[in-house]
């Protein structure tokens, strides 16, 4: 597949340049030129970057790094089963937990919401930091709601994180969690005052709280293209109807101009 040219390669994280040091150098080039295709790619249009990831793996499959961006961008495309093998080869690599909350979801996304729940309980969970801690938090409650058991959702939620006014990268997810989780149990005064704490906190857009609050609060929003359409349609018809001298109230759709292509 092409890459840009001003793709170098020296885009990719130090951590993973020291990783692919352990290839030829020009292999180890092209290796991190399919990787940051992979970053740059993997929000706006996955199936590309599930497509470079692949041609990494292909280039460099014992490199940690490439099988841990191979199953992101097979996680981006639910392609569960896969990224959950790559997860795990990256995990036997490295040794690492880090990897253990997106582990767990994939094991929702196969429909194995009592696996990703198990593993909420194993010691794996101990070893991550603060804010892998928060996204085992959010797995084990959607595993939780995937089960049909929305109130132990909604108590797994309930944390000193969730209290903490301090924002940090997750405090918006966690609280839009929080809120839609109330908002299933019909709570709905609390849950839009969580949809409200959580676009506080929500400076990079990472959730529609925006959006579900206005719903709460019945504002439709109208397109402005549309509506600007059908004006000038109504507009075209108008004038029409002065040309020819009438136009009869409630007349069939038939009565009216040609639609589409074949008007023209």
């Amino acid at each position: 597949m092409p890459i840009p040219e001003d793709v170098t390669g020296d885009e990719i994280d130090k951590d993973v340049r020291q990783e692919l040091m352990s290839l030829p150098k020009t292999l180890a080039e092209d290796v991190a030129r399919n990787l940051v295709m992979v970053a740059r790619l993997i929000d706006e249009d996955p199936e590309e970057a599930y497509a470079y990831s692949r041609i990494a793996l292909r280039l460099a499959s014992r490199v940690a790094a490439v099988r841990e961006a191979a199953g992101f961008a097979a996680y981006a495309t639910q392609k569960y089963s896969e990224a959950l093998a790559e997860f795990r080869a990256a995990r036997r690599m490295t040794g690492s937990v880090e990897l253990w909350p997106v582990m767990a979801d994939c094991e929702r996304g196969l429909g194995r919401p009592e696996k990703a729940l198990a593993m909420a309980g194993e010691p794996e969970v101990q070893k991550l930091d603060k804010a892998g801690q928060v996204e085992m938090r959010l797995v084990a409650a959607g595993a939780r709601r995937d089960m049909g058991q929305i109130d132990a959702a909604i108590v797994t939620l309930q944390s000193s994180e969730l209290a903490s006014h301090s924002v940090q990268p997750w405090t918006a997810r966690l609280r839009y969690a929080y809120a839609d989780a109330l908002l299933e149990v019909g709570r709905e005064d609390e849950a839009r005052e969580w949809f409200g704490k959580a676009l506080e906190a929500d400076k990079d857009g990472s959730t529609d709280a925006s959006d579900r609050l206005a719903e709460l609060d019945g504002v439709e929003f109208v397109d402005v293209l549309d509506e600007e359409a059908d004006t000038s349609g109504t507009a075209r018809t108008a004038e029409a109807d002065d040309e020819t001298g009438s136009a009869p109230e409630g007349r069939d759709e038939q009565d009216g101009p040609a639609a589409g292509p074949a008007a023209n």
